[in-house]
């Protein structure tokens, strides 16, 4: 069992279907609901993985829409900009 918070957990598995393309950017994520539903754990623990998700910049949320995949920046130019040669 680990000491990670389940909702991290969830949030982790979510944020590595995004990094992986499953889910794509501007599309919606599954509702708390379902993630709950398919993941096996309470409609709270789901929403508070999706409330992490936004705190990382991952998801978006719009009120009655529904949360969404937030385009993602390239991985190589995401602090330090062009490489000095």
């Amino acid at each position: 069992m680990s000491a990670r918070p389940l909702y991290v957990q969830l949030a982790d598995v979510i944020a590595g279907k995004i990094e992986s393309g499953e889910l794509a950017p501007d599309r919606p994520i599954p509702s708390e609901n379902h993630l709950a539903d398919e993941y096996g754990v309470a409609r709270l623990t789901a929403r508070r993985a999706a409330q992490e998700l936004r705190e990382r910049g991952l998801i978006v949320t719009v009120r009655g829409k529904g949360s969404f995949v937030v385009e993602q920046p390239p991985s190589d130019t995401r602090e330090g900009g062009e490489p000095n040669d």
